[in-house]
Parts: C-alpha cells; structure tokens; sequence
C-alpha cells in the first residue's frame, strides 16, 4: 500500500513538472513573439518617417548651436540667390530684336526715335543702348566712352550681393567641421572622466560630430548649384552687352555716314 502511495505521488510530481516546464516554454516563446512583435512595430514606424519628419529628427539630434547657425546660412544664401535668380531673369533681354528696333528708330526717325526704344525696354543691353545714343551728337569717342564706362556700372548691378553667397559656400562646411572638432572633444573628456573605453560614452559625441559635417556639407553643395548658375548666367549676359556695344558702334557709324 505504501509503495502505491509512492508511485501515485512520484507520478504526481512529474505531471506537475512537466506542466511548468511546458508553461515556462509557453510563456518565453509568448514573449519572444512580443518582443520581435515590438522591434518590427518600431522598425516599421522607423521607416513610415517621411523625409521631412527624419531630416528635422537628424537635425534636432546634431544640437541647436552650430546646426542652427548653418541652418541661418542655407536660409541667407537662397534667399540672395532667389533674388538675383529674379534680378537676372528680368535683366535678360532680346539683344537681336532690340537691335532690330533701335536701327528701323535710327533711319526712320533719328536719334531720339532710337532712344525712345531704349526707354521702353527693360534690362542693362537697352540701358547702354541709351547711354551710346545720348553721346551720339558729340562724336564716336564719346558715345564708345560712355557705352563702356555704363556697361562697368550694370555688370556691378549684375554682380551685386553674389559674393554673400560664395562666403555662405565656405562657411557652412567650416562650421560643420567646427561642430565635428566641438563634438570629438566633448567624446574624448567623457571618456577621461569615466576613465573607461565605453562606446555609449562616445557615441552621442561623435553622431552630432557628424551631424553637423554632414548638414554643412548638404548645404555648401545648394549654394554652389545656385551660385554656378547665377555665374552662368551673369556671363552670358555680359556676352550679350559686349556683342551689343560693337553692334550700336557700327549703328552709329553708318547713321553718321
């Protein structure tokens, strides 16, 4: 009898084992599914950020002091640029229609006729037209004197406020790479004082050391795209009042004759 009460109790005991045993498997697999459940939502809400969102997320992370003042940088330089872009764009003017107009002025009604067509067109080829024609009474010297001596004053107006841009160019990356210096100091004296190669201890350090280059670097690479294009666009405008000024010379040679 006593031995029957052993077996049931021995059987009893391994039922029971082998319940827990199998509610411990149940229980570390139900949180391993969690867990991974978990990692995939934050992964997944990971990469439902938009450009935008992750951009402002980089950017609040590389810290307010160095990343705000490349940020004022990127904000300046489009703004000179855009308004040059504007300014250009308005200064363009058909050279060779312009021409036309001011030589039918010319042997049709003289002088002020030409002038006249001069006022009523915008840009800076019209304006050295107009310049050439009111020095046309006095001799051709004169008239070329004054054609050049203006064509000086509106490539400045050409040129106006691009230098800005180009100091914009050269010191948003200086500034990133002072925040990445800023940044690898700031690593190295956590791991003095912690006196331990920890890399959580660095690794906040050197994210914002390269936040901040990569951002002023981002922002270099905008401004030039625009610059070379103000540049570009300067050039050919200068090309056109060159050509221009030879044309009204030879205009006011054969008006003379």
């Amino acid at each position: 009898m006593k031995r029957l009460f052993s077996i049931l109790a021995i059987t009893c005991l391994m039922a029971i084992g082998t319940v827990n045993a199998n509610a411990t498997t149940a229980f570390a697999s139900a949180t391993a599914t969690v867990t991974s459940v978990t990692q995939s939502d934050d992964a997944a809400a990971e990469e439902d950020l938009s450009f935008h969102q992750v951009l402002k997320k980089r950017f609040i992370e590389g810290g307010a002091g160095f990343m705000g003042i490349v940020l004022l940088c990127l904000i300046l330089g489009l703004a000179i640029a855009i308004e040059r872009i504007i300014f250009l764009n308005l200064s363009t003017t058909n050279t060779k229609k312009l021409t036309q107009n001011v030589e039918d002025a010319l042997n049709s009604g003289g002088i002020e006729a030409a002038k006249e067509v001069c006022r009523n067109t915008k840009g800076p080829v019209a304006s050295i037209f107009y310049q050439g024609l009111d020095r046309a009474d006095e001799d051709i010297d004169a008239a070329e004197k004054a054609v050049v001596a203006y064509g000086g004053v509106q490539m400045g107006q050409l040129e106006k406020n691009v230098s800005w841009i180009s100091l914009f160019i050269a010191l948003a990356p200086m500034l990133g790479f002072m925040g990445t210096v800023i940044g690898m100091i700031s690593a190295f004296d956590k791991i003095e004082a912690a006196g331990d190669m920890n890399p959580s201890l660095v690794a906040g350090g050197i994210k914002v050391a390269l936040l901040t280059t990569v951002f002023g670097l981002i922002v270099a690479i905008i401004l030039q795209i625009f610059y070379n294009y103000i540049i570009a666009k300067i050039d050919s405008i200068v090309n056109d009042m060159e050509d221009a000024s030879i044309t009204l010379m030879d205009l006011l040679v054969r008006h003379k004759k």
